[in-house]
């Protein structure tokens, strides 16, 4: 955590605009800063566990260029985020049911760099479209890609709550403070929580969670809360690896409880 400091990255000016973007009722983003800490499994347990609170929920894979979240679930989609982004369907003509986890779906494309580097404006109709789009969920649940590339950053500042996943790494710490930054300054209003993954007991997670702390309040001057902190389980591996959401296959394993255990402080905002 030495090299956080405010020269970490640069950032754009105010000036940009993107500041001002329309927030989505009810949209959260599942951000890292890093890949390989748990993003697209946490926002696939999140959005299951969401719907046993009764939320009608759509997982949305912002993962533009490698999007993954219809391989872990084993769905075979016939429409993605692409045929959104080329204006031959609308984002209600490619949401699919994922009966296994009693949500909603719209699946990205992997492989299409085109997605990825996606126009400023482009970025911006699909995010308003998606804020619009909103309204018929509880929650939209986004699962961004890693680092702060900027459709990463314009899907993230359009939504309510933008929770950033982190662990106990170096890496994933310095990367989690640096998306932080970048967000806040980008997006002054922006309302970011933590969340720690793969956490060797709760109080270690505590103890991850108030390193990150310190950093933002030193060089940031905030306080970003914690919402959660997952445990670190064995079995998350086994459910990826047959592609079957934790909740069906453990539910009562260490990750399936914790996560749940956030999707009801999140089901209480509501």
């Amino acid at each position: 955590m030495n090299n956080m400091n405010q020269d970490t990255l640069q950032v754009m000016p105010r000036g940009s605009g993107l500041h001002s973007l329309r927030k989505g009722r009810n949209m959260i983003a599942v951000a890292s800063g890093k890949g390989g800490v748990g993003k697209t499994w946490f926002s696939i347990t999140l959005a299951q566990a969401l719907s046993a609170f009764k939320q009608k929920v759509l997982l949305f894979d912002g993962d533009l260029g490698l999007a993954n979240i219809d391989i872990q679930l084993g769905l075979m989609v016939k429409y993605d985020l692409g045929s959104v982004i080329n204006g031959s369907l609308t984002l209600n003509q490619v949401v699919f049911p994922c009966e296994k986890g009693h949500f909603d779906v719209i699946a990205g494309r992997s492989g299409s760099a085109g997605l990825a580097s996606m126009p400023v404006g482009r970025l911006q109709i699909l995010g308003e479209d998606l804020a619009l789009f909103a309204s018929n969920y509880n929650k939209i649940i986004l699962d961004m890609g890693a680092g702060v590339e900027k459709s990463v950053r314009i899907l993230s500042g359009m939504a309510e709550k933008i929770i950033v996943l982190c662990t106990d790494e170096p890496t994933s710490l310095t990367d989690a403070y640096a998306f932080i930054k970048i967000m806040t300054l980008q997006y002054p209003k922006c309302n970011i929580v933590i969340v720690v993954n793969q956490a060797n007991s709760i109080r270690e997670g505590q103890r991850t969670y108030e390193t990150l702390l310190k950093a933002c309040q030193n060089f940031l001057k905030i306080n970003p809360p914690l919402l959660g902190i997952v445990r670190r389980d064995t079995r998350v591996r086994d459910a990826i690896r047959n592609q079957m959401p934790l909740i069906n296959r453990f539910p009562t394993s260490e990750a399936a409880e914790d996560v749940i255990n956030i999707a009801r402080k999140l089901a209480a905002d509501e």
